[in-house]
């Protein structure tokens, strides 16, 4: 794996809502579990982790399917992250 700018950015990207969710789970803590449109009771924690992965399978079918640029995924992430936040 090349170590580059965006590699860097993907990286600290993850760590920061780790430790963004540490912090509003001292804040407010209990997890905030809830029952959302997938039937699962989710955490916030589980929330960010589907997010995380959804985003994964959406990258990888743009670049399999129409390659670069990556802008339009990337616009399909932050809309899926939305969603799961909200819904799931």
């Amino acid at each position: 794996m090349a170590w580059t700018a965006a590699t860097a950015a993907v990286f600290v990207g993850i760590f920061g809502a780790m430790a963004v969710l540490t912090a509003v789970e001292i804040a407010w803590p209990g997890g905030a579990k809830r029952r959302g449109i997938l039937g699962l009771t989710t955490t916030r924690g589980d929330r960010l982790f589907i997010t995380l992965l959804g985003t994964v399978y959406i990258f990888l079918a743009w670049l399999g399917i129409m390659g670069m640029p990556l802008w339009w995924p990337l616009a399909l992430s932050i809309l899926w992250g939305v969603f799961c936040f909200w819904k799931v």
